[in-house]
């Protein structure tokens, strides 16, 4: 893909269940590194090779934007959780081209995933809808493109998975060290991935704000789908 004059801004799927620590030292070091105007996270909104979720796309889109809160580089985008059927990074691509024509986009990326991105939907056409960029983990040689078409982004190794934390919620452990804390204080208010009985108190929930006081969207929320 022909690099922009407009600028670049960075593509970060993921299901936001919940979003971490790793994820937020990811975009923010991506951004830097790469010279990244902004990065945009993308909630998955039907996973297309695993089962959904236990908490809706919407729950995950309200802890998507508490880690956006983190850092005025990072918005958040609807367009998986809006488009009906399975979410495949091909269509979320040619939906954000439209979305920021005349900008590159920056696909960013585990070494796992770049590996296995030969088994994406149309994944042969992912290099051509947006650059690669790919954040290395110990022991895993980067494989799956030629090396000149992916850029690597350089972070520390954080070893945090979003399955540990809903583990250690269940079991009443802490999670302060591993997510910030307005994803915490969401998964706090909301009490998510606990049991239904716990569950079924949660107060009213609200959208987290940005660091200007405004919501992190990358398009304005459409008022009859958005809380």
């Amino acid at each position: 893909m022909a690099s922009s004059p407009f600028g670049r801004i960075g593509v970060f799927g993921s299901l936001c269940n919940p979003p971490h620590l790793g994820h937020l030292v990811l975009c923010a070091e991506a951004a830097w590194q790469l010279g990244l105007e902004r990065v945009l996270i993308v909630p998955t909104g039907a996973p297309p090779h695993r089962n959904p979720p236990a908490e809706p796309p919407e729950v995950r889109l309200r802890l998507a934007l508490a880690l956006a809160s983190c850092d005025e580089k990072l918005s958040v985008s609807r367009v998986e959780v809006d488009r009906p059927g399975p979410s495949y990074m091909s269509d979320t691509l040619r939906a954000l081209q439209l979305r920021h024509a005349g900008n590159e986009l920056v696909l960013l990326l585990g070494a796992d995933q770049l590996a296995s991105l030969a088994r994406w939907h149309e994944g042969e056409r992912i290099p051509e809808l947006a650059r690669i960029a790919v954040a290395p983990r110990p022991g895993m040689a980067l494989a799956g493109l030629d090396r000149a078409l992916v850029e690597q982004i350089e972070m520390p190794l954080v070893g945090i998975a979003s399955s540990d934390i809903r583990e250690r919620v269940r079991l009443g452990r802490p999670i302060r060290h591993l997510v910030p804390d307005p994803v915490r204080l969401v998964i706090e208010r909301e009490r998510l991935y606990r049991a239904p009985v716990e569950r079924a108190a949660a107060p009213e929930r609200r959208e987290p704000a940005g660091p200007t006081g405004l919501l992190a969207w990358d398009e304005p929320p459409d008022p009859e789908t958005s809380r």
